[in-house]
């Protein structure tokens, strides 16, 4: 039995803070923060928008998208670093407002690597034939962990959620193959410090992301017994236009078979992922029978990538 996507969905809150806004409030500039890191623009969720309610948003979408009810779910899995609070988990909230009453519910915390880890999770159970149906939601309110004074990292976050329904899909389709992988000794360079902001050793996440962005985009090319020359198109996680583009380079992709949404919505973490693979869906850029390449890194140290072949 092959698992794979079979309903898209994403939210993305309608407050826009563009980098000429950032200019006013800190040292820093459109050009500085465009040539370094690609984002002109991102979204920041409103006070009374947490993350449980952006989560909500995408699931409800994904879950019509896939034409199935919440009844339908067995499980609920969301990838989150910025919970709405400790517990309940985020993935229990929705449960309940969804009407999901059938599923198990539980959150997954490998940062800008969750919505992998979420996928590959599901992928398990749905080949085991142990469920059928399971939401995963990559979802973070970031903006109420960052700090608006530090301009190595206030620049490059925002909020957002994106969520697919998993379930099994017909011969040759789905995810073909996968890699997982964690570096707890790096993880000093990308942590929420003692005063509850991000903290960013930019530097070495930066030498870590372009290595292992290649390396796994790769080795799960090589996993699913396929070359270079049969990818479709690159989904990276979306951080850094230098460090996407690393990976493309290295895949030898051409510049339109890669993902981009980085400009318009910064870096969103494990919502980073779903929301461009919706994004890329509606407007005609992954089509049937595409190969894709889904590749992201983050706080951990930890990385996660998966090659599939879209449709159901």
């Amino acid at each position: 039995m092959n698992a794979g996507v079979i309903g898209i969905g994403r939210y993305l809150p309608e407050k826009i803070i563009t980098n000429l806004d950032l200019e006013k409030r800190m040292d820093t500039s459109d050009e500085w923060i465009r040539t370094r890191t690609g984002i002109e623009e991102r979204r920041i969720a409103t006070d009374d928008v947490d993350t449980s309610d952006m989560a909500f948003e995408a699931a409800t979408k994904a879950i019509e998208n896939a034409g199935i009810t919440a009844e339908d779910l067995d499980l609920i899995l969301v990838a989150t670093v910025t919970p709405d609070q400790p517990f309940p988990s985020v993935s229990c909230m929705i449960q309940e407002k969804l009407g999901a009453k059938r599923a198990a519910a539980m959150d997954v915390s490998a940062a800008c690597a969750g919505f992998m880890y979420g996928m590959i999770t599901a992928k398990q159970f749905i080949e085991n034939n142990a469920y059928k149906h399971i939401l995963i939601v990559g979802v973070e309110k970031l903006s109420k962990i960052t700090n608006w004074e530090d301009r190595n990292t206030a620049v490059l976050f925002g909020d957002a959620a994106g969520a697919v329904v998993m379930g099994p899909v017909s011969e040759g389709k789905g995810i073909l193959s996968f890699e997982l992988g964690s570096d707890g000794s790096g993880g000093g360079h990308l942590y929420q410090n003692e005063n509850d902001h991000i903290y960013m050793n930019g530097r070495e996440v930066f030498k870590f992301a372009v290595r292992q962005m290649g390396e796994s985009s790769e080795s799960v090319i090589e996993k699913a017994g396929l070359k270079k020359e049969d990818v479709d198109f690159l989904i990276p996680h979306q951080a850094n236009i230098r460090i996407m583009e690393s990976a493309r380079q290295r895949l030898d992709l051409p510049i339109e078979k890669m993902s981009k949404t980085v400009h318009k919505y910064g870096n969103t973490s494990a919502a980073s992922i779903p929301i461009s693979l919706v994004e890329d869906i509606e407007e005609g850029r992954v089509k049937d029978n595409d190969v894709l390449v889904m590749v992201g890194f983050g706080g951990g140290l930890t990385w996660g990538a998966i090659c599939m072949r879209w449709g159901r």
